[in-house]
């Protein structure tokens, strides 16, 4: 008899966990749709592409300003009663996108699809962990993760060929579906926990001056402002190496190994966490300067994208499950910070990209994204007390109630 809760403690929720992975894929879809849309949407609503460019704007900038506040409002509130407000946020507004007649109406419709994108990533992190008991902690978040990169390898550009096939309303249309389908899977599959009681939780900056956390959010920043840097301007970079109408499968390779990063880490992040962040920041910084010496060759592009790719598939599961143990009974509030630099490092490499592309070409993005990754590669390093340290997880950091 005594044996039966050791095996139940073993088995992992897949159906729960993928269930808050359909969840990251929306909202990842959800924020990056407009994009390979621009014209549609632009004479659909009758403004300028880069009006309807400003659709991706008001999503983040809705993400970043409800993150923390929401999340500490909602955190003495039942979880799945939490999860289940942001999934029909999605099936709201993105209900009003696809039939919104007007301009600033779709342009609110998004800002409040990225308030209900901030309170998802603030709380799918901590909502995997507390599904499983501590030791299975790191590939819950793992498998919990794994929307992220399908999301943008193959629901991105599924998305965008579906609407220029129809039109721009129908994918919002697919996604509000796609809600539908998660509001029954979440209600099935997904346990329920309780919030926390009053005066339990840990305030803002409590958890911000908790050792460990800050530099654990600056390694997100640097981290993610290089990546998106690439990222964002990935077209441009390409054409040095002849790839200009290659861009497709530029991001499919990106893509595929996001996916076999996500299985790396979540094979390492339990025993392994400073190792796999140090030789993910380092490898990435290398490719950077491979970028950098051999930009003709497609062969190094290829290659490089590949490991790029491989990186950022485990960015995620690592840097969430650094800050969730760091900051212990505060995570929830310690990762809806992660959320606000996370869509901070997205806006920043935008910008920081979009400046280097205009003054020095995209021939000068390897060298930035190296001082970057040399940046967060000192600060994971210098993080060896709190923040990333060594060893087992179990054997260093406070589980806590989380």
């Amino acid at each position: 008899m005594a044996a039966t809760p050791t095996i139940e403690t073993e088995r992992l929720p897949v159906a729960g966990l993928l269930a808050l992975a359909m969840t990251g894929f929306i909202c990842i879809v959800t924020e990056a749709l407009p994009a390979g849309l621009l014209p549609q949407i632009g004479a659909g609503l009758g403004v300028s592409e880069s009006l309807a460019g400003q659709t991706i704007t008001a999503y983040a900038i809705g993400s970043l300003v409800a993150a923390i506040p929401l999340t500490i409002a909602t955190s003495g509130w039942r979880r799945r009663n939490v999860l289940l407000l942001t999934i029909i946020g999605f099936l709201i507004f993105n209900t009003v996108t696809a039939l919104s007649p007007n301009y600033w109406l779709t342009m609110a419709a998004r800002f409040f699809a990225g308030v209900a994108a901030g309170l998802a990533w603030s709380l799918l992190a901590g909502y995997a962990r507390r599904m499983v008991s501590p030791d299975q902690q790191g590939k819950a978040m793992a498998i919990a993760m794994v929307g992220v990169p399908v999301a943008l390898s193959l629901g991105v550009p599924l998305g965008t060929w579906l609407g220029t096939l129809t039109d721009w309303r129908t994918a919002f249309g697919i996604m509000s579906l796609l809600t539908l389908i998660l509001i029954v899977w979440v209600v099935a599959k997904v346990p329920d926990f309780p919030g926390q009681s009053r005066g339990e939780g840990m305030s803002l900056a409590r958890v911000f001056t908790t050792g460990g956390v800050r530099p654990v959010l600056s390694v997100v920043i640097a981290w993610m402002i290089a990546h998106n840097v690439l990222y964002t301007y990935v077209a441009p970079f390409v054409v040095q190496a002849g790839l200009s109408d290659r861009v497709d499968l530029v991001l499919l390779t990106f893509g595929v190994a996001a996916l076999l990063g996500i299985w790396i880490a979540g094979k390492l992040v339990d025993r392994y966490l400073r190792r796999a962040v140090l030789v993910s920041l380092l490898a990435f910084a290398v490719t950077s300067v491979a970028f950098g010496i051999w930009a003709g060759s497609p062969t190094v592009l290829f290659c490089g994208v590949a490991i790029w790719g491989v990186t950022f598939g485990g960015a995620a599961t690592l840097l969430q499950t650094a800050l969730a143990d760091t900051a212990g009974d505060g995570a929830d509030v310690a990762l809806s910070m992660n959320v606000v630099a996370w869509n901070g490092a997205i806006a920043g490499g935008g910008i920081v990209g979009g400046l280097l592309l205009e003054t020095w070409g995209a021939s000068s993005f390897p060298w930035a994204l190296t001082t970057f990754l040399t940046v967060g590669l000192f600060i994971a390093w210098s993080a060896k007390h709190r923040g990333f340290t060594p060893g087992a997880r179990l054997s260093t950091t406070r589980v806590g109630g989380h």
